[in-house]
């Protein structure tokens, strides 16, 4: 079963890690550069990636005409999604796991920052149901 974990972090503008010492950053860096490693050596790793802040995000719909319609940013965001990791494990308690895990990434001091780790199981559907 594959699993979405999707990483969410206080808001309030750009990435408040962008304002913390040099070491700190480093150190959040080093965690998830080591987490995502040891989820690939366990062979639960399908994907993950980080996002860029909501300052940059926007939300796009289609005009009438079929043109894209631009609204954004939305740096006031309570939450923001900062990353993500899609995981391909046996159950849900192994997805739940890895996210508390995940949600132990170092912070100024090196402090655990317990962010809040979405959880959401991957629903697909064979390809070729997508094939006329």
């Amino acid at each position: 079963m594959k699993y979405m974990l999707m990483m969410n972090t206080p808001g309030g503008g750009p990435y408040q890690i962008s304002n913390w010492p040099k070491k700190d950053i480093e150190a959040h860096i080093e965690f998830m550069k080591t987490f995502s490693k040891k989820l690939a050596a366990n062979g639960e790793l399908a994907g993950a990636e980080g996002l860029s802040g909501p300052d940059q995000a926007k939300l796009v719909s289609a005009n009438p005409d079929g043109t894209p319609n631009t609204d954004g940013v939305f740096p006031e965001a309570k939450e923001f999604l900062a990353g993500y990791w899609i995981v391909d494990v046996d159950s849900p308690a192994r997805a739940y796991a890895i996210a508390a895990e995940a949600s132990t990434a170092p912070g100024p001091g090196g402090k655990p920052l317990y962010l809040k780790i979405e959880v959401r199981q991957v629903m697909s559907v064979p390809a070729s149901d997508y094939v006329p």
